[in-house]
């Protein structure tokens, strides 16, 4: 097997510059502001809105220029196609045997929260490689708009339906995702909940039943720190949205699952530099990427720089599943076919 360099592009673009990319016919994937979203015309592209990036230089917010992913050439035939909340199991029944999908979620729609419940026990899940994200908008406006997918053949954009670009491989390509997330498991408590959802009152702690906001208000724990759950070795972030004391009630913005152990993260004293070092190396192979906003926002990466991985940042991350405070990204492996 041989390692490919393939020319693929990640960079922030004006709105005529990713306009005449589009018009040249290139496979793209645009996050950006809505309203810049809007101005683009028909062609082969996928969007979200989403004003935050990590670009060449550094962590930025912008609502004057998208960040656009160019697929290689070698990525030629893709499909692309939106699906309802009653459709969106049967997303992988369309993906190619060899190949890749690129899934957006606006967050807080109904396809958000069924993908991320619902998701693991999907058909051919684990078996063909989805990866996306949960699309946002500016903080200041979260009461205010709602986040927005956008299919660009068909020219439309949808707050309630996923969209996804199915794209086919030649043989003597494959799709692999790769995960950083810098959280594993501390040693303290241990929780388990008792239905799988984006709220919890009451859970299992350590072996007793108690009310989890409670919980965490007596405990003063730091709620940038996610649970994590071990899933055979492989750590899954599920990050605090808030905690309501009135009600008694913890939201987050991926759902528990119902009977999986979880404990609190080891904290990570220098985020910038851990991220670094736990990048992988060499790679020439990587097509997109993005990151989470709460690693943006609490390691307070606006204007700081890491390297190798550029692209939005978002309201969540989905490598096959739905993921929180974790850098996820598509690489493609190239060999040499047999003779």
């Amino acid at each position: 097997m041989t390692q490919q360099a393939f020319d693929t592009q990640a960079r922030l673009l004006s709105v005529d510059n990713a306009a005449e990319l589009i018009a040249e016919g290139a496979t793209l994937l645009i996050a950006g502001d809505e309203m810049l979203l809007q101005k683009l015309p028909r062609g082969r592209w996928i969007g979200g809105s989403i004003p935050y990036f990590m670009a060449e230089s550094g962590g930025l917010i912008s609502q004057e220029q998208l960040f656009v992913h160019q697929l290689p050439p070698v990525v030629s035939e893709v499909k692309i196609r939106n699906y309802d909340i009653d459709h969106l199991h049967r997303n992988l029944a369309d993906a190619p045997d060899n190949g890749f999908s690129i899934l957006l979620l606006p967050a807080g729609s109904e396809v958000h929260a069924s993908y991320a419940c619902n998701a693991p026990s999907y058909e051919n899940m684990f078996l063909k490689p989805i990866i996306g994200w949960v699309t946002g908008v500016h903080l200041d406006d979260l009461d205010k708009i709602k986040p927005k997918v956008f299919n660009g053949e068909q020219g439309l954009a949808s707050e309630k339906e996923a969209v996804i670009l199915h794209a086919q491989l030649p043989d003597t390509l494959t799709a692999s995702i790769g995960i950083v997330n810098l959280f594993t498991q501390g040693t303290g408590d241990t929780f388990v909940f008792s239905e799988t959802g984006f709220q919890a009152q009451d859970c299992m702690i350590n072996g007793q039943q108690q009310n989890f906001a409670d919980y965490l208000l007596e405990s003063e724990i730091d709620t940038r720190l996610p649970l994590v759950a071990n899933y055979y070795g492989a750590m899954i972030n599920v990050s605090f949205q808030n905690v309501d004391p009135t009600h008694r009630l913890v939201n987050f913005y991926a759902p528990v699952f119902e009977g999986i152990e979880y404990r609190l993260a080891k904290p990570v004293p220098d985020y910038v530099n851990s991220f670094q070092a736990a990048l992988p190396r060499n790679l020439t192979d990587v097509i997109f990427s993005c990151n989470c906003i709460l690693n943006f926002l609490y390691s307070e990466l606006e204007g700081k720089r890491t390297e190798a991985m550029f692209g939005p940042i978002t309201f969540g991350e989905i490598a096959y599943q739905l993921l929180n405070q974790t850098l996820v990204y598509l690489r493609l492996d190239g060999f040499e076919p047999s003779t």
